[in-house]
Parts: structure tokens; C-alpha cells; sequence
């Protein structure tokens, strides 16, 4: 199991400093993987409810900053930490800009980006970006298209009714095709990511609950012909910490680790800790992270 970390982005830590300092010690820390979100606005009146807790929006995604630009600096102040993405909203962006957002964070880390992408959950926030919410599924699957045409031809040609690329260079191409993991639940998302991921972005559900859909995703990629055993589940934590809490959203350090380490034991690969939503500071951020990563290595520890 590695463990990967949300790097500052949103609420007290959009800030520089949060980004700069909390990157460059979460690699001397040896965490293996740094991560980034997308988040446009927080509506007065949300037309749909938040995927988590009481469906409220959290306070904190008030202010957000940029996921392209965090991850940008973040690449410039480490040397091997891995550099995520959970998750784009993939559909906010036309594939040519989505791909050369993406292949400049590869190119200036030296290969080290993690694609992650999803459809979202806010209607609000695909009218503000000017893209129609219907078929927003079909659009998903044309930009899946048009990224593996565009990071592996060249010239690149795409043909679609949403967008055409001419017959065109788009440089530079990715140090190597960058691993592409997929966010969603629904039974036709982990269909897609057994067709055509590199592994499954999923939350703290029930380990029951993963490992049925996990499941899913492993019976579709061996009928698409796919090894499944060559699949990554990569679960995100967004814990509250508090002495009196619900594991796994809230509770303790060591309540929480239980769950997560519960979690690698039923076949999740990676771990990412958001801290962002309990920290009080860049210092407790850290310290915090540190505490997570020691009780999950000692759990994964050979006795």
C-alpha cells in the first residue's frame, strides 16, 4: 500500500507558502504521491446536494484554487514524489487544453503526473463552465478518446460532432502515456474504468461496498481482454479527527487508520490522506500526516 497526500488547495490552504512547504516535506516524509481537485464555485442554492455528509457544500471549498497551477508548483519544488489529479472534471475542458494542462505538468516533472478524472456532481458548476449537463456521460467518453489519440499519435487526427482535430503536431508528448484512473460509482462508470482505466478513484464506502465494485471493475477489464491484476484502487480520505467521530469520515487517528488499513487489506493500492478539512495549520497538516502515515505502516508491517 503507498500513501499519497492532498497537497494544499483550498479553504486557510490556498496560500503559496502552504503549497510550497507541505510539498517539500511531504517528500522528505516519503509519501509517495502528492494530489490535486477541481472545484469551480460554491453556489448559494446548489442544485444538487454535496457527495458526502449532509449533502452541505463544505465551507472550506469557498475559496480553491487552481489545479493545474498547485500541482505545477508542487512539481517544482519536489524531485520523485508522484504528481495527481482526483478528480479533473474532465467535461469543463476541451481535450487539447485538457492534454497540454496535463503533458506541461508531465513534461516539467519529469513524468511524474497520475491522471485522475471524473464527471463531477455540480449541474451549478457545468453551467458556469458553459457545458451542458445532458450527455455529459457521452462527452466524458469522447474526451477519453481524444486524450489517448492526442497523448499517443502523432500527427494527431480526431474526428467527433464536438470537436475536430486537424491533422496536427501537439507537442511535447508525455515522458510515457501517463496512467489514467477513473472517479464514479455508478455500475456504467466502473464498467468504463474495467474497459479502458489504469485503476478506479474511489471514497471511504464499507469495505463490503468497495470490494463489490471493485469486483465489477476486475469481471469487465477480463472481458474487454484487460489484465485486472494490472488495475489500481486508489481510495481518498477526508477525515474530520476528533476524539468523538463516525469512522471512517470521522474519529480518532487510530480509528481512522483502522478503517484505511482494513481498506488495503481488501485490495486498495494507495491511500489518499485530505487533510485540508481538519487541520488547523500548515504544522498540524503535517504533523497529522505523520501520525497517519506511522499507524499505517505499522499496520501493513509483517508481524
Amino acid at each position: 500500500m503507498e500513501i499519497g497526500l492532498a497537497v494544499p488547495q483550498y479553504g486557510r490552504f490556498a496560500a503559496l507558502s502552504s503549497v510550497l512547504r507541505v510539498a517539500r516535506e511531504a517528500e522528505s516524509m516519503g509519501f509517495h504521491s502528492l494530489w490535486a481537485g477541481d472545484r469551480l464555485l460554491t453556489p448559494l442554492r446548489p442544485s444538487d446536494p454535496y457527495p458526502g455528509g449532509d449533502g452541505s457544500i463544505p465551507e472550506a471549498h469557498r475559496v480553491f484554487l487552481d489545479p493545474f497551477a498547485v500541482l505545477s508548483v508542487a512539481a517544482s519544488v519536489t524531485s520523485s514524489v508522484r504528481l495527481g489529479t482526483s478528480a479533473l472534471n474532465a467535461c469543463w475542458y476541451p481535450p487539447v487544453v485538457l492534454a497540454r494542462s496535463l503533458t506541461t505538468i508531465d513534461h516539467l516533472s519529469g513524468g511524474r503526473l497520475d491522471a485522475g478524472l471524473g464527471l463531477g456532481w455540480s449541474s451549478d458548476e457545468y453551467a458556469a463552465a458553459g457545458v451542458p449537463w445532458k450527455d455529459r456521460a457521452r462527452r466524458y467518453d469522447a474526451t477519453l478518446d481524444a486524450l489517448e489519440a492526442i497523448w499517443t499519435t502523432d500527427p494527431v487526427a480526431f474526428e467527433h460532432e464536438l470537436w475536430t482535430i486537424a491533422p496536427s503536431h501537439i507537442e511535447p508528448k508525455p515522458a510515457r502515456r501517463p496512467p489514467l484512473y477513473l472517479a464514479g460509482f455508478s455500475p456504467a462508470a466502473l464498467r468504463r474504468i474495467g474497459r479502458r482505466a489504469d485503476g478506479w478513484l474511489t471514497a471511504t464506502l464499507p469495505v463490503p461496498v468497495l470490494t463489490s465494485m471493485w469486483q465489477t471493475v476486475c469481471r469487465t477489464a477480463e472481458e474487454a481482454g484487460r489484465d485486472p491484476g494490472a488495475l489500481r484502487m486508489i481510495l481518498r480520505s477526508n477525515p474530520i479527527v476528533t476524539d468523538r467521530g463516525t469512522p471512517p469520515r470521522s474519529g480518532t487517528v487510530a480509528e481512522i487508520a483502522a478503517y484505511l488499513a482494513g481498506a488495503a487489506e481488501a485490495g486498495v493500492h494507495e491511500i489518499i490522506l485530505d487533510l485540508q478539512h481538519t487541520a488547523t495549520s500548515d504544522q498540524h497538516l503535517l504533523e497529522l500526516a505523520g501520525e497517519f502515515a506511522d499507524y499505517l505502516s505499522a499496520a501493513s508491517a509483517p508481524s
